[in-house]
């Protein structure tokens, strides 16, 4: 990195969205820049490659947004009812697609230009710091958040599985397991860039929908429990405002995804002929129709046959056989170490942006 100068970039402001440029769109970070920015960009992990195809995107979004949190969604039908349950599933699967299809767009706004990132975009909505305040942090704390939750969730799996298939083992605590599912974070955070990762994230998108269609189709096969009920637990108003505002957060986290969207995009090649957003709303469809035959089944048939006697995670309600439980946590575990490697590419990005800022220096 030596050869890149004595003076560091300024790394956040050296974006592709400060010149214009005409011809192709693949070289907008070419231009207003020194050449050492210019390897900078080529070195970072969202844009040092720009050569994939539609596909990658569908599954980068499907990793991205099916998660463990579609295991809920009996439960979070459970607080809401029918009614307002299925209004709410249905609104938010059409509310977040037109919001990714805003988000598509706005990649190449600007002629000649890419916003490969969020901070870029808001820069260009709100001015060079304003933006980096509004749009850094906020990213950054929902991108950690979100993979605290993964940490927690792949060791409990991990857990469930090793209890299931060796339940005369002796007990471990979740921590060793949470450091278990850790250490191939370590492994795979070495990987350079989204495309790198393409088949950890193709391995986790079909996981997804294996769990998904598991716990649906295995509700079904078990059928309607005896003196099911579909009225609401809660007891008080209180209790029935909190638990209806929890379900309308745990459905809004089952359709997290939007904060990489324009990163998955940066890696798809652009020409002003073959602009970049029509593979990937290519891609972003067959993403979201993934998206529904893994939600609207879930959802919709683990309420009806548990209905509110559905535990938070419907595998729960299941009970056996437990082959298929081991099965279905194992494909969990699997699934979120692919979204953790999606989610964090970004994280990775800022961190390398002032590596190579303060390597230069």
């Amino acid at each position: 990195m030596g050869s890149l100068g004595t003076e560091p970039p300024n790394a956040f402001n050296s974006g592709p969205h400060n010149q214009p440029i005409e011809g192709n769109l693949e070289s907008a970070t070419e231009i207003g820049k020194s050449g050492r920015e210019k390897q900078i960009e080529d070195w970072l992990p969202i844009s040092s490659q720009r050569n994939a195809k539609w596909w990658y995107s569908s599954f980068h979004n499907v990793t991205a947004m099916v998660g463990a949190g579609v295991l809920g969604l009996p439960y979070s039908m459970a607080a809401l009812g029918w009614g307002p349950g299925l209004t709410i599933l249905i609104l938010s699967w059409i509310i977040t697609l037109y919001t990714l299809w805003q988000m598509v767009e706005m990649h190449e706004m600007v002629p000649g230009k890419r916003f490969d990132r969020y901070h870029e975009l808001g820069q260009h909505a709100f001015g060079e710091k304003l933006g980096l305040y509004i749009v850094v942090p906020q990213q950054l704390v929902v991108e950690v958040g979100v993979n605290i939750v993964y940490m927690v969730t792949g060791g409990a799996s991990l857990r469930k599985f090793h209890n299931t298939v060796c339940p005369s083992c002796k007990n471990i605590k979740l921590t060793y397991f949470i450091m278990i599912f850790a250490s191939a974070q370590f492994v795979l955070c070495h990987l350079p860039n989204l495309n790198s990762i393409s088949g950890v994230s193709l391995v986790a998108a079909v996981m997804s929908i294996c769990y998904s269609t598991i716990a649906w189709t295995a509700g079904a096969h078990k059928g309607v429990i005896e003196n099911v009920q579909y009225s609401r637990n809660a007891t008080t108003a209180a209790e029935s405002v909190f638990n209806f505002f929890n379900a309308l957060g745990s459905i809004a986290f089952a359709y997290a995804g939007h904060n990489v969207v324009l990163e998955i995009q940066a890696t798809i090649p652009s020409t002003p002929e073959k602009p970049s957003k029509g593979p990937m709303w290519r891609g972003v469809v067959v993403a979201y129709i993934v998206v529904a035959v893994c939600y609207f089944p879930v959802a919709i048939i683990g309420y009806w046959m548990f209905g509110n006697q559905v535990k938070d995670n419907v595998l729960i309600s299941l009970e056996k056989p437990a082959w298929l439980i081991a099965i279905s946590n194992l494909f969990v575990v699997l699934h979120v170490i692919g979204s953790y490697q999606v989610k964090f590419s970004n994280y990775f990005n800022y961190i390398e942006i002032m590596f190579a800022s303060l390597s230069v220096q």
